[in-house]
């Protein structure tokens, strides 16, 4: 499939909907330690902001895939907004009644539709256009989630993070009245900024309903492309959806902790600290795009490995460093972590052709392990302490190490990547 004029419209658009789920993400963390301390957390139960959201990924992603089999992909984008902006107007409610079991539905919900986002947008953004130029279009499109990834963390932690802290021994000394109008004064930080992404988001939802979108249908069989069998023997595409869980494990445990670890680290405080992660995150969306670029030199597969082991270079400073060290080392990983999920879901579609509806639902449900490594992490901190925990990002990253070590050394998906480049 040859690039085309008429696909630069829908291009942009889906493009923006890349920009507006990695806003929603990189909420996370700066919810985190504002919901930790808004709902008198734990460590580990904090970590539950991240397993509402994500678990919706793997519970979803299938149905989506249903969906978007029926009602096309433009249908699985405009239902996946709506879900998203119903999300966020309940974070209102939920900020009112203190109550984060209503912010955890509320979670689930904008997750929720984003799956259904990020189902129809990776493999239509996959499909639009020549498909040798498939991993670098597709990352392209990630380096606005990056641009997003930045602002988050950044805006967010201004809205919403107040810079107050509150001891056991200032709790002591209030009462129980005054305890709670300071716990709810803080859960109301977050109405705001989630009532007006709500509004946005239904606005997007009704630009897109309004605009004509090509409807892709996936190649059918060719000497190049599997089209019938069981997805699980595609010895790949497992391992691919293998690293996919372990990555998106990685990468919300290093973003989720990271304002706990700079306090545990260096007693820095939640707006400051907010701000070294919107680097981190500046850092991210630099390496999406110069990553891009070295993806016309360096084949993905490869890039991918050489990053994955730099990245577990990087958490063993930070698990060895309780110092500034260790928080230079989270802003870098984040850099080289860029370009993974993209990678990861690009190369473990090679070779599916009609499948690739299919494959892509399952790639997406693998984001649940965003709901359970940060977990692991959590229990981990909570028994010992934070620096400690990211000896569990470490050894996630020791699988996409090993998927991108197989690609680069099996005869058979080299052979593929070839067919596929002068397709």
């Amino acid at each position: 499939m040859k690039s085309s004029s008429k696909y630069k419209l829908p291009i942009i658009l889906v493009t923006s909907l890349f920009f507006l789920w990695g806003f929603a993400h990189n909420l996370n963390p700066i919810l985190i330690p504002h919901l930790k301390k808004a709902c008198q957390l734990s460590d580990m139960q904090s970590a539950f902001i991240d397993s509402a959201f994500f678990i919706a990924y793997f519970l979803v992603a299938m149905p989506a895939g249903l969906f978007m089999k029926k009602y096309g992909y433009k249908g699985g984008i405009v239902f996946g907004l709506l879900l998203f902006a119903l999300g966020a107007f309940l974070f209102y409610p939920a900020a009112s009644t203190r109550n984060y079991s209503l912010f955890l539905l509320a979670l689930f919900v904008i997750a929720s539709g984003l799956t259904f986002l990020e189902t129809a947008a990776n493999p239509y953004i996959n499909a639009l256009g020549d498909e040798s130029k498939a991993t670098t279009r597709l990352n392209f499109a990630q380096s606005f989630n990056g641009l997003a990834a930045t602002l988050a963390p950044l805006i967010g932690g201004t809205v919403i993070l107040t810079g107050n802290s509150i001891s056991d021994a200032t709790k002591q000394g209030m009462s129980s009245e005054e305890l709670n109008a300071f716990l709810t004064k803080e859960a109301s930080a977050v109405q705001l900024p989630y009532l007006i992404i709500g509004i946005i988001v239904l606005l997007v939802a009704a630009l897109i309903w309004k605009t004509a979108l090509p409807e892709i249908a996936e190649a059918q069989g060719t000497a190049t492309t599997t089209t019938k069998g069981n997805l699980f023997k595609e010895k790949n595409f497992v391992r691919g959806v293998v690293a996919q869980f372990f990555y998106v494990g990685a990468q919300v445990c290093v973003g989720s902790f990271f304002i706990r670890y700079a306090g545990y680290a260096e007693g820095m405080d939640e707006k400051v600290a907010a701000l070294y992660l919107s680097a981190a995150l500046f850092a991210f969306m630099g390496g999406r795009f110069i990553g891009t670029f070295l993806m016309q030199y360096i084949s993905a597969a490869r890039l991918l490995l050489l990053y994955s082991l730099i990245s577990i270079g990087l958490l063993v400073v930070v698990v060895m460093n309780k110092s500034l060290a260790g928080i230079y080392a989270l802003v870098a990983l984040q850099f080289f972590m860029s370009i993974m999920f993209p990678t990861i879901f690009s190369l473990s579609l090679i070779g599916l052709g009609e499948r690739t509806k299919q494959a892509s639902s399952l790639l997406i449900m693998a984001i649940v392990g965003g709901a359970v490594m940060p977990l692991v992490m959590g229990r981990v901190s909570d028994l010992f302490h934070i620096q400690v925990a990211y000896m569990v990002p470490a050894l996630c990253f020791v699988a996409v190490a090993y998927f991108s070590l197989r690609l680069v050394t099996n005869k058979e998906a080299k052979e593929l990547s070839v067919q596929l480049s002068h397709s």
